[in-house]
């Protein structure tokens, strides 16, 4: 088995570690500060381990034609995960992925490089900054914004200023896919859910189904669309899985939002 990778990370001053996955051949963990924060499996790019990246990924597996491309923006890179998945899955597409830790970018992908072929341009910068005015003129199909847990998430990230910006990066037919990690009783994802509900015309939610009882920890996509996605897309989003997880929007996210 390879040796473990340690970087010490000035911007924030904790180290990162890459461990090989000791179950899994070919896949590694990130952790930062002895937090785990990505699995990625170079054998198999395809495959996902952790179960909110899935619920992403089967998000982004039902826009537009199976395999075309996608434009796709990463606010905040980890290690890459999804990135390579949809490099996997979708070759040829054009992909941003944006992180404010130059040093945690250049460790994973000297230690983890790209595959040959993966489009994914790499900027290091506040996540903010880069969908006010960082990239000029580019819309894309999909916004995924991973970079926070819980209520002690900056601020200028989880309102619905922020979200109006994250929707003018959109292209017709494009989503914002939001990871929301929270404790008991989710009061901070609840606020996110009423925040996106603000600017977008369309939002789900995917979680586990233990989730929504408000009484467990754990991370749930929230998911904004300018247009209501059909029954049978919606129907293929919760047969994706992973299980036992619900897919809820409209009234039936009622009992969520008064919980």
């Amino acid at each position: 088995m390879s040796p473990a990778r340690r970087r010490w990370l000035s911007g924030i001053g904790e180290h990162a570690v890459l461990e090989p996955d000791a179950w899994v051949p070919g896949a590694w963990v990130l952790s930062i500060g002895g937090r785990e924060q990505s699995h990625v499996n170079l054998a198999a790019p395809q495959e996902i381990f952790y179960e909110y990246l899935r619920r992403m990924a089967n998000h982004l597996d039902l826009l537009g034609a199976p395999g075309a491309p996608l434009r796709v923006l990463h606010l905040g890179a980890g290690a890459l995960t999804l990135a390579r998945y949809v490099a996997a899955t979708r070759p040829g597409s054009p992909q941003v992925a944006v992180d404010l830790e130059r040093e945690l970018m250049a460790f994973v992908l000297e230690a983890l490089p790209l595959p040959a072929g993966a489009e994914v341009r790499l900027v290091v910068d506040d996540a903010r900054a880069v969908v006010e005015s960082g990239l000029p003129g580019e819309r894309f199909d999909a916004v995924v914004l991973d970079v926070f847990s819980g209520a002690d998430a900056p601020a200028r990230l989880t309102g619905p200023d922020f979200y109006a910006a994250v929707a003018a990066r959109l292209a017709p037919g494009g989503v914002a896919l939001i990871n929301v990690g929270d404790d008991p009783p989710l009061r901070f994802a609840r606020s996110q859910l009423a925040a996106m509900e603000e600017v977008f015309g369309f939002v789900t939610l995917a979680a586990p189904a233990e989730m929504l009882s408000c009484r467990y920890p754990g991370n749930l996509i929230l998911m904004g669309a300018a247009e209501r996605w059909d029954a049978a897309r919606l129907e293929a989003l919760r047969a994706a899985g992973p299980h036992p997880g619900a897919v809820l929007s409209g009234p039936d996210l009622d009992p969520f939002r008064r919980t």
